[in-house]
């Protein structure tokens, strides 16, 4: 394809062309009449014509053509100057306005984007919270000014951040949001941040998100210091409450259960029906409290840090027989099977006994409690990596969705059996094994709870020879 000069060389060429050939036929009959030099000039007049046609149409566009040029460069304060009002100074006056029309949104986009900049960090450094921004790389990019006041100058450089008190747990937090590409907070002890501020010492969650565009590329990631000095003491007050509490409503609670059982088993006298059925009732009654004061006082006991853990190595064939035999009456009684499944020669895990059985013993019980008469539950075990992962199924009725988020909180319970502890006594227990815990249900289709326990680590015997 041509283009425009190109064309009007190629017409200018060819006018040329016919004028000549017009001319030589010109010539031939001028020639024969004697005339021939009136040919000639009427060859020179034709060039002349053709070369000022050139000329008068191709500097005009090669002007406009470079003007044009330098707006599309980014010029956009450059005018095209022309003088006449034919089609090359409506062209050139369009290009003006197009110049001037960029040149106006240029300026209104940068001055959005400084006002939204200037919005955004006002918004930034407003926030009562410590907050840094990373990129993608973990390079810090903003901080606000109450991460300044926090960290001092390690907010801004990673290397001095990572040498500051609660520095590497940021870092640690900034890469697994990063590499995950999803939120990370949690709410254990290990995720607090203690920190000194003159002569107070402080406490802050740390939470960290990603940042994405609005096509969802990462961009980095922010990370919020919450401030939990408060809710922290306030928690530490309750909890210390509920364990003297409890134990002082230990002692009572036995002395009138014994009572009760003394009326029940007839020594008080000979009962009438209706006064066994009220003690029997009285006496299932008490036993709920004892199971509610026990629980009570043994999540104290985690959250002070009183119950001394003393990891022993445990077989988990042998501990998941054991949950099964203690459960096998309350079982029968429903005609539920309860299936155990896992190899003898799985790996020797690293537990404390006693809170292994808390934990199998709430999960078995809550699924006997909610599975219907003829059900079933399974109780298992598989290696996975270094950790061996128990499974507790059962064919009950299920949670709703919208439970599931809560469901290990304290307290929380989908229906009024139960204390509302056990799960969240089990969570702490795994976690203080250095496990995790996860759920699986749906509604009308039974529920799934799965927890890891660390492989106890094996020592390594060196005969007397390969030592000395």
């Amino acid at each position: 394809m041509l283009n425009l000069t190109q064309r009007l060389i190629f017409g200018c060429t060819l006018l040329v062309c016919l004028m000549a050939g017009l001319i030589a036929v010109a010539h031939r009959a001028i020639a024969a009449a004697g005339l021939s030099s009136v040919a000639y000039v009427l060859l020179a007049v034709s060039i002349l014509v053709a070369a000022a046609t050139i000329f008068l149409v191709l500097r005009p566009v090669h002007n406009l053509a470079g003007d044009a040029h330098r707006i599309a460069q980014g010029n956009l304060e450059h005018r095209v100057e022309w003088s006449s009002r034919d089609d090359f100074g409506v062209i050139a006056g369009e290009l003006t306005r197009i110049a001037g029309r960029l040149r106006e949104l240029r300026d209104s986009e940068a001055g959005r984007k400084q006002m939204e900049f200037q919005l955004s960090d006002a918004v930034l450094q407003s926030i009562f919270e410590p907050i840094i921004v990373t990129d993608g790389r973990g390079h810090v990019l903003k901080v606000n000014q109450a991460a300044g006041e926090l960290l001092g100058e390690a907010a801004t450089d990673r290397m001095a951040l990572a040498n500051t008190p609660g520095g590497e747990k940021i870092l640690n937090a900034i890469r697994a949001a990063v590499s995950m590409q999803k939120a990370v907070a949690t709410e254990d002890e290990a995720a607090l941040l203690p920190m000194r501020i003159g002569n107070q010492d402080r406490s802050y969650r740390l939470r960290t998100s990603p940042m994405r565009d609005s096509e969802g590329r990462l961009l980095g990631a922010v990370t919020v210091l919450e401030d939990v000095t408060t809710l922290q003491d306030t928690d530490r007050f309750k909890t210390q409450f509920i364990a003297v509490a409890s134990r002082k409503l230990r002692n009572p609670l036995l002395q009138l259960r014994r009572g009760l059982y003394a009326l029940g088993q007839g020594f008080g006298g000979e009962l009438r029906p209706l006064q066994a059925d009220l003690i029997a009732s009285t006496i299932n009654e008490s036993e709920k409290l004892d199971d509610l004061m026990g629980d009570l006082i043994e999540v104290a006991e985690l959250d002070t840090g009183k119950r001394e853990l003393k990891p022993e190595r445990l077989r988990p064939l042998q501990e998941l027989n054991a949950a099964r035999d203690r459960f096998c009456e309350d079982a029968g009684e429903k005609h539920i099977r309860v299936e155990v499944k896992a190899f003898a020669d799985l790996s020797v895990i690293n537990a404390d006994r006693r809170a292994l059985r808390s934990i199998l013993d709430n999960l078995l019980s809550n699924a006997i409690r909610y599975t219907p008469p003829e059900g079933e539950i399974l109780l298992a075990a598989e290696e996975t990596k270094d950790f061996v992962q128990f499974t507790v199924r059962d064919s009950g009725r299920g949670i709703e969705a919208e439970r599931l988020g809560t469901i290990f909180d304290r307290f929380s319970t989908f229906s009024e059996k139960g204390t509302g502890l056990g799960l969240a006594l089990v969570r702490r227990l795994v976690e203080s094994l250095g496990g995790q815990i996860a759920i699986e249900s749906r509604l009308g289709h039974g529920t799934t709870l799965r927890f890891t326990i660390p492989v106890a680590v094996t020592d390594v015997v060196r005969h007397p020879v390969e030592v000395g």
